[in-house]
Order: C-alpha cells, then structure tokens, then sequence
C-alpha cells in the first residue's frame, strides 16, 4: 500500500513542481532535450534507451542513420528482424528491442500511415490506452512518446523524477505511476515545452546531485529540501536510472517540444 506524500514545510505541495523548474531553469537554461532530427527518431529511441545508458542508444541509432532508415518507418520495419537486430546491438538486449521496435512501427503505420504525428494525434488519454497495448511499451516509454514525438502535455515520470521527489519529500517514491504523473502536472502549465524541460531539468539535476548517494551541496534543488535535510529513500528508489537529458550532443528536437522490462 502506498503511504501519504511526505510534505516539506518550504512550500505548498501544489506549487512545487513550478517552483522546481523555476529554479532548474536558472541554474541549467533551456536544455534542448530530446535530441533528435524527428518523431520518428524519437519513437525509435524511446525503445532503444530502455534500460541502458542513452550514450548506447545514440550509437544504435547512428547504425540506423547510417544505414539510411531513420526516416521512414515503412523501411525501418521491412528490414529483416535479425539484421535489425545488428544493428541495435550497442543498446544492448537487442533481439528484444528489434521485436519491441517492430511492434511499435506497425502500431505507427497501423494509425498513421508511417507518420508518428499523424498516429499520436488525438486524446492523449486514449492514444496513452492504446501504446500501454503494444508490446514493450510500458507507462514511461508511452508518455515519452506522446510529449516529445506527439507533443502533449504529458510529464514523464522516470527514475530520477521519483528519486527528487522522495528525497525532498513531495510524494511517496513508490507511488503509483499515473498518480505521481498527475502531481506533476497538476503543478504545471498544460505546456508540453514547460514538461519537457521540468524532465530533461530533473534528469540533469538527478545525474549531477540526487544521486544514489545524495550530493545536495550547491544543488539548485536544496532550498526546496526538507529542513532536516534529504529523507532517505528505499534501496529500489536508489538503484542508478538510466542517463538521457544530458547524457548525448544536443542535436535540438525536431518533435514540436518522449527497457528487457518495459517502461
């Protein structure tokens, strides 16, 4: 059972999440984030960064590039599984994400035609219902998609959103996905650029201070904290997330500013 938000006394719960971003924006700046040259590439590395480090997925991706078939999902999903399986290998668990990829780009052309925009547009809510279906896609790597290939305004609950919000107390680390996705964004403008940068800021603040073992001298979160300091979190919450904003070349989303478990 998931116990009650533990609040800190700096600040209303509700008006956490703007006051956070306010102060990550003046920290960090915008960050650009996700780096990508269009939907189509965001989809495919929603899949590929799935439990492993984006620095690998950027280099699977830069097979697909290479290859010539980062453009177009009809081709991506004609090659053959197993040389597609090669091709992702430096993402690691790559016959896995070869089939997850594949089930994603047939959802792709089923909706869209091949057009990622086209098969994310509609009521976030239902089209969230219908990624949850395809095969690999869980709850973090279906709201990835919607805010930054479809353009949403869906915040992107990972690893390093539930490791800052234990620590400083704004809600129960183990809470349940779709709750602590709505506290963000019951705090936010209904901005999909505004929860885009709100993620990519607290990934870069999760890698550089609220790691696994806190770092909070000079971090721009540390006003917010509780005032007897970070509250300690459970040992899952803890375990490293997986890089991405900041982990790769900020190439600038072509997306209209979104692992072998699927998330």
């Amino acid at each position: 059972m998931t116990s009650a938000p533990r609040r800190t006394s700096r600040s209303s719960s509700g008006a956490l999440p703007l006051e956070a971003h306010r102060l990550l924006l003046a920290r960090y700046g915008p960050l650009g984030w996700w780096p990508a040259e269009s939907p189509l590439e965001v989809c495919v590395g929603a899949i590929l960064t799935q439990n492993t480090a984006w620095s690998n997925a950027e280099r699977a991706l830069g097979n697909l590039r290479a290859a010539g078939l980062l453009g177009d999902a009809r081709a991506l999903l004609a090659l053959p599984e197993a040389r597609l399986a090669g091709l992702l290998r430096p993402a690691g668990s790559f016959r896995v994400k070869a089939r997850r990829l594949r089930a994603l780009l047939r959802w792709i052309l089923a909706r869209g035609d091949g057009d990622p925009r086209a098969a994310l547009r509609g009521d976030p809510a239902r089209i969230r219902a219908d990624l949850l279906a395809v095969h690999g896609v869980g709850p973090e790597t279906a709201d990835a998609l919607l805010l930054y290939a479809g353009g949403h305004p869906v915040f992107v609950v990972d690893a390093y959103a539930r490791r800052v919000a234990g620590r400083h107390g704004w809600r129960d680390p183990g809470e349940d996905h779709d709750r602590m996705r709505a506290w963000f964004e019951s705090g936010l403008p209904r901005d999909p650029r505004v929860l885009n940068e709100l993620h990519a800021e607290i990934v870069t603040v999760g890698k550089e201070h609220c790691r696994p073992v806190p770092r909070c001298d000079g971090c721009p979160l540390e006003p917010l904290l509780p005032r007897g300091g970070p509250l300690p979190l459970p040992a899952a919450t803890r375990r490293r997330a997986a890089p991405r904003a900041g982990s790769a070349t900020r190439r600038g989303a072509g997306t209209g500013r979104g692992r072998s478990r699927a998330r």
